[in-house]
């Protein structure tokens, strides 16, 4: 028997089997029949075949199987029963739920199902009957398969609230837990009524506990939907915790929690009224005298801990439940710290010393609760804001708990304190030495746990990272053997953190430049040998001899000449691991520890097998372990040449080549490959000199590269002069400028002729003035040769390539200041300004900003002069001037800020917008330059008459705005809101300046229109409405066309609010944030884009406010998703529409990834269209991932 079902088993199993209407009748009939059999194997076998079989069968045969199961389940056999219930269960988990035929299907056999089990859930003679029917709902209401009977489910399950036996009403809460999500809001509504009509009556407190642990479970299960009931629930729930009852306030604070976690918009006119509760129930401890005095005998604690245990025993009392009230309230506590990071201040004076009075806490597991609470409160305060006054009064609490038997205690204690280290770097240093003992304590103690010692270490690791190495000096004696000891742990992880902390130690011990150690005790004896012990072993874990690796550097790298004879050893060591593929990058980056290290290492035993492994490492394919190793060679180079023999270098000489074309986009490696051939031409220019004739070709290939820039092209600055300056054979000064400016002559037609590039021209410009600084003697006669080339002089057929290339390195020579106020110079440019060609005219502005950089009293009072005189090229002098004041320093700038000042003024109501927004540039940066004086007079300037004058402040105003901290800072937070006024400005231009001008300032620097929020808002949110009387139709011949002025103006407003997003979260109200998200959705194409992003974002960010307002948000996406384009449409219109629907699908993928989301009737309906819809589908697929991540278009750029 048991042998021929497991056979059918597999059989069933198999996807090939196709069954005819009477096998099914048969089969199904015979496996019903087994789940009666005597033996217990044959019927579990049974049941496993029913699940391969539902799939299988047509719905007749299901609506059998499932008959017969249920009647089965209310038999009077127990075995029976409950092998039915597992049946039955199974069939429910294989029934189709959203396949397209097998809609109908489920909908007949959930109704069977339903019917009978609502029968059996009535059955109150036998609890175990009720128990499995209300499982095997709560599953099927889970998967979403009932959503027809919810009514009739409800009804049924609201009395069971009262049966007598508690697990029944347990069931049905979690029952009714699993319903709420998905049905509609007029049965969610049914059901609060229902529990607030009950709960009025004032029913016996063992119902009352139940229908408010209902309260909690459904607030926690339907979240925001509770929100509108708020009003009537909280006072309810507030009078039962007047109840003395504990379980009863337990569930009171539950509710409370859920209801904060879930609305906490809704619950803001009740915070002030739970924090209350929270802070009184949070003592509540009616058994037990906490002795006040404990606070000042600190002293006398071990008498103490004997005459505790004693009393303990005289209140241990088993029925005491009051510790569950105090758990639950501070969790309540927790719960609104973490979601209500606007009242944190309010917080620090009401919670916070509330919750440092409870840290002497009897009950351990409600002691863990109150460091969870203060930890997020550290969590939720800005890095070294507000908090630092109660650090000793946190210290005075902890440090005797860190004393405590209790595990649990100690590690809620290292996680407050790590979290404080984290919040206020250095705050507790003054109080080291009464931590030391506590840690100290943890890694010695006999009973303490391997968590409890990693959590110790780790809690010190951080400390010594964010704390000055002088406040641990003097207690070396006391921290080292403990550590130490932890490194000889059999444990890996323990040993792992240790030497973490070792490595911390001694650098501790002796920060580099030091020359004796602090404490003047040999550190050597006790940290050496162990760390050596460690490094030789082959057979540990991966971590340890990375950790054993990098602590020996460090231990060679600070106390090198303590070591002696066995350096030799560790070195020797070293270069074994240097040699295994698997240490191999942890060693590298240690030797560069070592050989930079200023006590002077010795390598010279290891130095030369060392380069030939590193020149290995150059032709592997791994980016960390390339970049890592010419690091590596740079410091050694640097600091040990003189123990370099030239043949050693020979294996690094000839990878070198390959690294310094352009491979990477960034040119990392070239980077720092050119770096260290800066170095070898400083320190062996002989060895540079064989490859010379190899790299140079790559060098040249970079610079005339049109990405190089940055920290490359400066490298390769240092390379060129290094170069010049170490006289290698046949690279001289004149050889390097003629490689160097070739393309640029050779090239006949444009610039783009020869193969280079247009940008590469300022970097070749950028080369020759370095080559210049080098060689001051040839600049002269570099100079003439470049005039020479911009008049043209030479040869008239010249490409004009040469001719801005000429005018850009005049430029970059005259920024070092080495022409003087040449007037031949003069003349130069203003006839390059005279030329047709853009590029010349744009090249001698450039030039002439440069050369006003190097010599101020020569170049800037022609250029003033200039702009005031020639209306034509005002905007190419301007450009010059911008140049001028953004690289000149203060001091120079001041003795002429007057005359540029009202020289730019007079400018400011230009009609052209690009010399408007040049003018405010300059006028931004000049503030810069004396803020406390010029700030005011910006301000006077809005007064202006003109609405051009008041844009050109307002954009200036953008300028001042810089990302690092600038003096200018604290006055503009002043006065950054008369700008901001011009938010309600009647001329739209100057509303859409100040809207960039605020997106400029929350992605900068926040911290300046943060207390700004609450008055800034209604006009921002004001400007993303869509306004008739901008909409204007334009003729064009025979077609109209509609024209929307107000659209910039909405599109700055709505960038205003992505940004916001991500910088001032906490000043917003969300769901007020989301109408106007809900109103971008339907708007024009660019602020869809932008609104599907912003979603995206605060699905992320904030998923219980998104899923509150789902259902309206649903539609929009769908309309986006669904939309066809006209046929017949141009390209343009196709792919529009395809980069939206592609958009907006981002934003439906963000939305399914949230658990919760698919509970709502309409997402789970849109989701399913998506799965069933193949073109849909497709996008939605290619989003999830085929693309590798934002196109270009998606990933905003908000500078």
């Amino acid at each position: 028997m048991f042998m021929a079902t497991n056979d059918l088993m597999l059989e069933l199993q198999k996807d090939s089997i196709k069954l005819d209407e009477d096998s099914e009748r048969k089969v199904v009939t015979m496996l019903l029949k087994l789940l009666e059999d005597k033996n217990g194997e044959v019927q579990n076998l049974a049941v496993k075949c029913l699940a391969p079989l539902v799939s299988k069968v047509k719905e007749p045969q299901v609506e059998t199987m499932v008959d017969t199961l249920c009647s089965n389940m209310v038999s009077d056999k127990e075995q029976l029963r409950d092998i039915s219930s597992m049946g039955l269960k199974t069939v429910i988990a294989e029934l189709p739920l959203s396949s397209s035929g097998g809609l109908n299907l489920t909908a007949s056999v959930c109704k069977k199902i339903t019917s009978q089990l609502i029968g059996a859930m009535g059955k109150q003679e036998d609890v175990s009957v009720q128990l499995e029917a209300l499982d095997i709902l709560s599953d099927m209401l889970g998967s979403g398969a009932l959503v027809g009977f919810h009514s009739s489910l409800l009804s049924s399950l609201l009395p069971q609230l009262t049966s007598p036996r508690m697990a029944v009403r347990k069931r049905s809460i979690l029952a009714l837990g699993h319903l709420v999500p998905c049905c509609s809001p007029a049965l969610f509504s049914q059901l609060t009524e229902h529990l607030l009509t009950e709960l009025a009556k004032g029913p016996p407190t063992s119902v009352t506990r139940t229908y408010i642990q209902c309260l909690a479970t459904i607030s926690r299960q339907g979240g925001h939907r509770v929100g509108e009931h708020l009003e009537k629930l909280i006072p309810m729930v507030v009078k039962f915790t007047g109840v003395e009852d504990d379980e009863l306030r337990e569930y009171c604070f539950q509710a409370f929690e859920a209801f904060i976690r879930r609305c906490p918009k809704e619950m803001s006119p009740h915070v002030a009224t739970v924090t209350k509760l929270c802070l009184k129930f949070m003592t509540f401890d009616p058994n037990y005298n906490y002795d006040d005095d404990e606070e000042e005998e600190e002293d006398s604690m071990d008498i103490e801990d004997g005459l505790d245990e004693e009393s303990d025993d005289e209140y241990s009392d088993d029925d005491d439940m009051s510790w569950k009230v105090r758990r639950s309230s501070i969790k309540c506590l927790e719960a609104l710290i973490g979601t209500r990071r606007d009242l944190l201040l309010s917080f620090y004076s009401s919670v916070c010393p509330a919750l440092l009075a409870r840290f002497k806490e009897r009950e351990e597991n409600v002691r863990a609760d109150v460091f969870a609470a203060f930890s997020t409160l550290l969590r939720q305060t800005r890095v070294g804001s507000t908090g630092g006054r109660h650090v000793p009064l946190i210290v005075k609490a902890l440090h005797r708990q860190l004393k405590e038997k209790s595990i649990k205690s100690r590690q809620g204690c290292f996680c407050l304190l790590t979290e404080l280290s984290h919040t206020l770097p250095g705050a507790l240093e003054p109080h080291i030495p009464a931590l030391i003992p506590g840690i100290v304590f943890s890694l010695t103690d006999k009973s303490t746990s391997s968590n409890m010692r990693i959590d110790a270490l780790s809690f010190f690791h951080v400390l010594l990272l964010s704390h000055p190495p002088q406040a641990f000096q003097p207690h070396m004696q006391v921290l080292l053997p403990p550590v130490v000891a932890c490194v000889e742990d059999s444990f890996y992880k323990i040993t792992s953190e240790a030497l973490l902390v070792t490595q911390q130690l001694v650098r501790v011990m002796r920060p580099q430049g030091q020359t004796a150690t602090a404490g003047g005790f040999d550190p050597k004896p006790f940290v050496f040998s162990v760390t050596l012990k460690r490094l030789k072993a082959t057979d540990i874990d991966q971590e340890v001899k990375e950790r054993a690796i990098s602590c020996m550097g460090h231990m060679v790298c600070h106390l090198g000449d303590h070591l002696g004879a066995e350096l030799q050893g560790v070195l020797a060591i070293f270069l074994e691991r240097l040699k295994n593929e698997i240490t191999r990058l942890t060693t590298v980056r240690t030797i560069t520890l070592i050989a930079a290290s200023p006590i002077k290492i010795d390598l010279s035993s290891i130095l030369s097998e060392t380069l030939s492994v590193l020149g290995s490492f150059l032709r592997k394919n791994q980016r960390a372990l390339k970049l890592g190793t010419l690091a590596c060679l740079t410091a050694l180079v640097t600091h040990h040449a003189a123990a370099i023999k030239p043949a050693a270098l020979e294996p690094v000489l000839s990878e070198l080549p390959a690294l310094v074309d352009e491979a990477d986009m960034h040119f990392v490696s070239a980077q720092v490959s050119v770096t260290l051939l800066t170095c070898m031409a400083k320190a062996c220019p002989s060895s540079l000199a064989k490859i010379s004739s190899s790299v140079l070709p790559g060098v040249f290939r970079l610079v005339h590269s049109p990405l190089l820039q940055g920290g490359a092209l400066a490298a390769i600055l240092d390379f060129m002069q290094a170069l010049v300056l170490s006289k290698t054979s046949n690279l001289g000064y004149s050889q390097l400028l003629k490689s160097l400016t070739e393309p640029f002559h050779s090239s006949p037609s444009s610039v783009d002729g020869g193969g280079v590039h247009r940008q590469s021209i300022h970097s070749v410009a950028r080369c020759v003035a370095a080559l210049s600084s080098a060689c001051p003697k040839e600049t002269p006669g570099t100079v003439a040769g470049l005039i020479q080339e911009v008049c043209c002089v030479k040869s008239p057929g010249s490409p004009e390539s040469a001719r801005v290339l000429a005018l850009l390195c005049l430029g970059e020579v005259g920024r070092s200041g080495s022409l003087g106020g040449s007037k031949e110079v003069q003349g130069v440019i203003l006839e390059a300004f005279t030329s047709t060609s853009e590029e010349v005219k744009t090249a001698a502005s450039c030039a002439l900003g440069s050369m006003a950089v190097g010599s101020l009293n020569d170049f800037l009072p022609f250029l003033l002069k200039e702009i005031s005189s020639q209306p034509r090229r005002q905007y190419l002098l301007l450009h010059s001037l911008k140049e001028v004041i953004s690289a000149c320093p203060a001091s120079s700038l001041s003795p002429h800020v007057e005359s540029i000042w009202a020289l730019l003024f007079q400018n400011c109501e230009c009609q052209e917008e690009g010399t408007r927004n040049l003018v405010a540039e300059c006028l931004g940066k000049l503030t810069l330059v004396n803020p406390a004086q010029l700030l005011p007079r910006l301000k006077q300037q809005l007064k202006a008459g003109s609405p051009l004058a008041r844009s050109t402040v307002v954009t200036a105003i953008k300028f001042t705005i810089v990302d690092q901290p600038a003096p200018i800072d604290s006055l503009l937070k002043d006065c950054i809101g008369d700008f901001l006024k011009t938010l309600q400005d009647n001329d739209i231009n100057v509303r859409r300046v100040a809207l960039v001008m605020f997106n400029s300032a929350a992605h900068n620097k926040p911290s300046l229109i943060r207390g700004l929020l609450g008055t800034v808002l209604p006009h921002l949110y004001k400007e993303t409405q869509i306004r008739k009387d901008l909409i204007r139709e334009v003729e064009m011949g025979p077609f109209k066309h509609t024209v929307d002025d107000g659209l910039d103006v909405r599109k700055a407003a709505f960038e205003c609010m992505y940004t916001l997003l991500d910088s001032c979260l906490e000043g917003l109200d969300v769901l007020q944030f989301l109408d106007h998200v809900e109103e971008g959705l339907k708007d024009h194409y660019d602020i869809r884009m932008l609104t599907f992003l912003m979603l995206a974002r605060l699905v992320s960010l904030c998923p219980a406010a998104v899923l509150q307002r789902l259902d309206r948000l649903v539609e929009p996406l769908k309309a986006t998703c669904t939309t066809k384009v006209k046929a017949g449409s141009v390209k343009q219109e196709f792919e529009k529409q395809e980069e939206l629907r592609r958009s907006a699908m981002r934003a439906v993928a963000a939305l399914l990834a949230v658990p919760e989301v698919e509970r709502s009737p309409s997402m789970a309906d849109f989701a399913n269209q998506i799965r069933t819809n193949a073109d849909m589908a497709s996008i939605y697929q290619s989003v999830q991932g085929g693309e590798g991540g934002l196109g270009p278009a998606e990933s905003m750029d908000m500078s």
